[in-house]
């Protein structure tokens, strides 16, 4: 119905940056809201509704800026300032609809490691 792909992944020093991307495909009618998360817990990091409201972890507050791009179904994750602690596994989550059906997705994950 709906795949996400994710891209952007990779090392980078502490105090570094990193984009992350994520492209929804399918028959899409519309997007209620994605986000990213991390780790085996899936650690809510980011999320955008369609409204343009947005919501943030204490801990990526001022370091990291959500978007989402509603005309190429993609939504992105600017990651500055990174730390240690935000080497993890990043997933792309989305509540999406589609023609004949409605759900929540997740995408296979990219990974982000900063070390020094």
């Amino acid at each position: 119905q709906v795949q996400l792909l994710e891209s952007g992944g990779g090392l980078v020093q502490p105090g570094g940056s990193l984009r992350l991307s994520c492209v929804a495909s399918g028959n899409i009618v519309s997007i209620n809201h994605m986000g990213w998360t991390r780790g085996s817990q899936r650690e809510k990091v980011a999320q955008i509704f369609s409204s343009g409201e947005t919501i943030y972890a204490d801990s990526v507050k001022g370091r990291f800026t959500i978007s989402l791009d509603n005309a190429k179904n993609t939504v992105y994750l600017q990651m500055n300032s990174l730390k240690l602690e935000d080497t993890d596994v990043y997933y792309c989550t989305g509540q999406i609809q589609v023609e004949y059906s409605y759900g929540d997705y997740w995408g296979r994950g990219t990974r982000v490691t900063v070390s020094s």
